[in-house]
């Protein structure tokens, strides 16, 4: 049975203007219909996931904290990074506390002397040191 209504409205996904033949009708066409479907499963999975994650978080800083107290230290192949006196690029940016890019940047502005081995790069200890007098 086909109506003879014919109602002015916006699409609920594009924003677009249509004539409706229904009273319930919210999309311009099918194609919008389906997006803003697809639109709002991805929301809801993403919903249930940041909730997921937030109470396994509450839930886990107990339990985490605890486990890694009771995990053993292992001293035996562990170096101290303020004993070594010469330091990879990788080594240098823990030492420091930044990454990796920041310390490639700091050799190419000449901030930091280093000498290469191979194709590793190495940083005297001292360049380190000398970074802050």
């Amino acid at each position: 049975m086909s109506s003879n209504i014919k109602i002015p409205k916006f699409c609920q996904y594009c924003g677009q203007a249509f004539v409706a033949q229904t009273t319930t009708t919210r999309y311009c066409s099918k194609t919008c219909n389906s997006r803003h479907y697809k639109q709002i499963k991805r929301e809801e999975k993403v919903q249930a996931t940041l909730k997921e994650q937030i109470k396994s978080v509450t839930s886990a800083n107990s339990e985490n904290l605890q486990s890694l107290q009771s995990l053993p230290i292992q001293t035996g192949n562990f170096i101290n990074l303020r004993d070594k006196e010469f330091l990879s690029v990788q080594e240098a940016a823990i030492l420091l506390g930044a990454s990796r890019w920041t310390i490639q940047r700091m050799i190419q502005r000449e901030d930091i002397k280093a000498g290469k081995l191979g194709r590793r790069t190495i940083i005297p200890r001292s360049e380190i040191d000398n970074l802050f007098n």
